[in-house]
């Protein structure tokens, strides 16, 4: 149960941020936020990551329900094993940041990024995330982690 509430909060969280940065921010805005360490930028990705499928919103609408279906009925079905917190931890931040991205690719036809580091290296400052995407990163680690 609690796995299943961390998914929800995860959701929840990323989903009130998208909200609040489409009403109050403008694309191409920057702000910076915790003293400079990151900067709050307002991207609409109408591919998956790093604009990968750009111009295949569909397709890339498509790939993201067949993959968040596939990893629920994995979430499902692990919690019938007794064993490892750290696998079920990952899978439920996975899910959390799949379906907040997917629930953003069928409603607007693209993810709501909003957060970037501010680096000198403008390769790496170009790219900006949201909340889901961080943990769908740690997420995927959490559960090669906790599946050893």
């Amino acid at each position: 149960m609690i796995y299943a509430v961390l998914a929800a909060v995860i959701f929840i969280t990323d989903m009130a941020i998208k909200n609040w940065v489409e009403r109050e921010c403008t694309e191409g805005e920057e702000r910076k936020i915790g003293k400079g360490l990151l900067l709050l930028r307002k991207h609409h990705n109408k591919g998956a990551f790093l604009n990968t499928g750009d111009g295949k919103s569909t397709i890339v609408a498509l790939l993201s329900i067949v993959l968040t279906l596939a990893m629920t009925v994995v979430f499902l079905v692990t919690f019938s094993f007794r064993g490892s917190r750290l696998l079920k931890t990952g899978l439920a931040m996975l899910l959390g940041g799949a379906y907040s991205n997917t629930y953003d690719r069928i409603h607007r036809r693209y993810v709501v990024d909003y957060v970037s580091f501010p680096v000198k290296n403008e390769a790496v400052r170009r790219i900006i995330f949201n909340i889901s995407d961080f943990c769908i990163m740690i997420g995927a680690l959490c559960m090669v982690l906790g599946s050893t």
